[in-house]
């Protein structure tokens, strides 16, 4: 029900557009007054239609799928970060369902792989890799987004939300790989998942210099506490990781062909996908171990180090006790105390405290306290 209401909110916002000047403009409901707006056309990164493995024509969004259809091709068309009203224009000339719909334009949503009717949805996670000088508690080191991908028997909608980067060069790239292009929407849809998994083993090649970096570190000569840095880097591969692991099912249903669109040759780019995203999967748990291991010896190196200022401050500590024992004695003021009245009772005293603390501290020397 709740999407449904959504839906419909979307489409009264839609009613109460105007066009003006080639814009669209919103009619606000207490005094009339217009509100510039967004078009669809805004939000629009590229549309196209495909036949033949090569690029047909461009058209308009509300213009793309009928021409495609009439060629025999297929159309694709790029979205970037559309809001509800210009999501469910798009809905109404693709039939893309409600649902879907919804968590295209709310976002956050994992990795999945969903069927309606004849039309597939998948999202994937993207990762971006933020660059920075040195790894500090408080660095962020890698920034995700999402693509959105709607795809049927004779088009393809793309929706990018946050950092994803643009698919300008996976387009270029599939424009002039016709044989490919050939395969439709299948071909678009390996492409896309093909350019976030490599772009997971580049960012995974990234953070492998700053788990090095942190490594080099703990186990150096003038190590400090990097108990935060290394929790900050902890976080951040765990971003990392919710972004792959949840990746593997959609692609793996995917290579298996159990939802019609993909024929056999693709499965086999797919399966070819699946492979890299495998390696990205356990240089991820490599890596989780290596800084787990790397805070247990943090910890370690730290409750060694305070054993040894212990160690030593008790040593200290009964050193400097001899000549406060021997100062308190003569500090008690009695008439009669040995060598009160003898000429060299206080250089003696020195000596004594002298001899008697050069053993003391000889002692804890030779069994490594000092």
């Amino acid at each position: 029900m709740k999407q449904h209401r959504t839906a419909a909110v979307a489409r009264r916002a839609i009613g109460r557009q105007w066009r003006r000047g080639g814009r669209w403009h919103a009619l606000d409901g207490a005094d009339g007054v217009p509100e510039q707006r967004r078009r669809t056309a805004d939000v629009v990164v590229d549309c196209a239609v495909y036949q033949d493995g090569c690029r047909a024509a461009s058209l308009p969004p509300q213009q793309v799928l009928d021409e495609a259809r009439k060629r025999g091709g297929f159309a694709w068309i790029g979205l970037h970060q559309p809001e509800a009203e210009h999501l469910e224009e798009i809905a109404r000339v693709f039939g893309l369902h409600p649902l879907a719909v919804e968590d295209a334009v709310q976002a956050h949503q994992r990795p999945k792989l969903e069927r309606y009717g004849d039309t597939l949805f998948l999202v994937l996670k993207t990762i971006v890799f933020v660059e920075h000088e040195k790894l500090t508690a408080t660095s962020e080191v890698v920034d995700t987004g999402e693509l959105m991908i709607f795809a049927g028997p004779d088009f393809v909608v793309v929706v990018r939300h946050g950092s994803a980067p643009g698919l300008s060069q996976v387009r270029a790239s599939l424009e002039a790989s016709p044989e490919m292009l050939r395969h439709g929407p299948a071909a678009v849809l390996h492409a896309i998942a093909d350019r976030v998994t490599d772009d997971y083993l580049d960012v995974a090649d990234a953070v492998e210099l700053d788990v090095d970096t942190l490594e080099s570190d703990v186990f150096s000569a003038n190590h400090g506490d990097d108990a935060e840095r290394i929790y900050q880097l902890k976080r951040e591969l765990i971003e990392f990781k919710h972004a792959v692991y949840p990746m593997a099912r959609p692609l793996e249903r995917l290579t298996d062909g159990a939802d019609g669109l993909i024929n056999t040759e693709m499965r086999r780019y797919f399966r070819d996908v699946s492979d890299h995203l495998s390696h990205v999967k356990e240089r991820l748990t490599a890596y989780s171990e290596l800084v787990d291991g790397l805070l247990a010896a943090n910890l370690s190196q730290l409750a060694v180090q305070q054993n040894v200022d212990m160690r030593r401050i008790s040593a200290a500590a009964a050193i400097l006790a001899i000549p406060t024992m021997i100062a308190g004695f003569y500090g008690m003021n009695f008439r009669h105390m040995p060598e009160l009245g003898w000429t060299f009772g206080y250089p003696l005293m020195v000596g004594v405290t002298a001899v008697l603390s050069a053993v003391v501290y000889r002692a804890f020397r030779r069994i490594g306290w000092l």
